[in-house]
């Protein structure tokens, strides 16, 4: 597969967000952050005060939130859209264990993304945590997004910015080695493409959310969890065990004095709104009889005169 095949402008390696997705399956719990981050998304949409009949979740599997989306709109019908198969099958096998049914969950309606947008249906909410910075194309998502909405509905997401692991990308630079991590977007950037999808009235936010651990290994072991690096200029092969040995001494060298290691990560937040379609200036306008006589009614009441 030539390069230009695998990977995007932005630094994403399709093989790589593939073994990505398949390296968080295999916990068998998401990471921390993926809770915390959800929750928070799901405050940013108390001021909307929006009352979906249906919700489609974005890769909810890898992503997490299920269980805000399904505390914050207990009524609503939910699709849960995930990656491929695999993670399809999850879930499907998840909703059949008599824990999830004594919530009182009726569970979601499980679909892959290869599914085309008939059949996932329209949605007055599409939420997304977490997963946008896993997607090779984001622009041709979030059109797709923007497709599967009612008008005046809205898409709701999250995702890692690009100060995240920023020291450990210092680290790397300054030992000569690949970049850690893959090409995060920018804010802006996300606000861009939300409104040449066509979105109205973007809203985007960010913040820095800095976790700790007691020692180089715990870091690793999670920073893993999540993922892993998708750049495609990664280094090309797998590390030896004295390579990892010096980037545990390295990383322990940032220790503070309490000892425990620190790592920026960011986190952006977005949502938007589907608008009415326009109509162009050339377009026909039909109006009906009953139309007319209104309109007249209306300006003769004004007092202007009818021509």
């Amino acid at each position: 597969m030539a390069a230009s095949e695998r990977s995007t402008a932005r630094g994403v390696d399709a093989i790589a967000a593939r073994a990505a997705l398949a390296r968080i399956g295999r916990s068998s719990a998401l990471p921390w952050l993926h809770g915390e981050v959800a929750r928070r998304l799901v405050g940013r949409l108390a001021p909307i005060r929006l009352q979906p009949r249906r919700i489609v979740e974005w890769w909810p599997g890898p992503g997490g939130g299920d269980d805000v989306v399904r505390a914050a709109y207990p009524q609503a019908e939910r699709v849960a859209v995930e990656p491929d198969a695999r993670w399809a099958a999850r879930r499907r096998a998840a909703q059949r264990r008599p824990w999830w049914r004594s919530r009182g969950d009726r569970g979601a309606t499980v679909l892959e993304e290869s599914a085309d947008d008939s059949t996932i249906g329209r949605a007055q909410l599409v939420w997304a945590n977490m997963a946008l910075h896993l997607v090779v194309d984001p622009p041709a998502l979030i059109a797709r997004w923007l497709r599967l909405l009612d008008v005046e509905g809205v898409v709701v997401f999250s995702c890692l910015g690009p100060g995240t692991l920023r020291e450990l990308r210092e680290l790397y630079a300054a030992n000569g080695w690949p970049t850690p991590t893959p090409g995060f977007i920018d804010m802006h950037d996300l606000g861009d493409m939300l409104v040449d999808a066509g979105f109205a009235a973007p809203v985007l936010d960010q913040e820095t959310i800095t976790l700790r651990w007691q020692s180089a290994d715990a870091l690793l072991a999670e920073l893993a969890q999540l993922g892993g690096n998708t750049h495609p200029d990664r280094h090309p092969a797998l590390r030896t065990p004295a390579w990892r040995r010096r980037l545990v001494e390295a990383l322990g060298g940032r220790a503070d004095r309490d000892g425990s290691i620190g790592l920026s990560i960011e986190v952006a937040y977005g949502h938007g709104f589907k608008p009415p379609p326009r109509l162009r200036a050339d377009a026909p306008v039909s109006v009906s009889l009953d139309e007319m006589r209104a309109m007249v009614r209306r300006q003769r009441s004004a007092g202007g005169a009818v021509r």
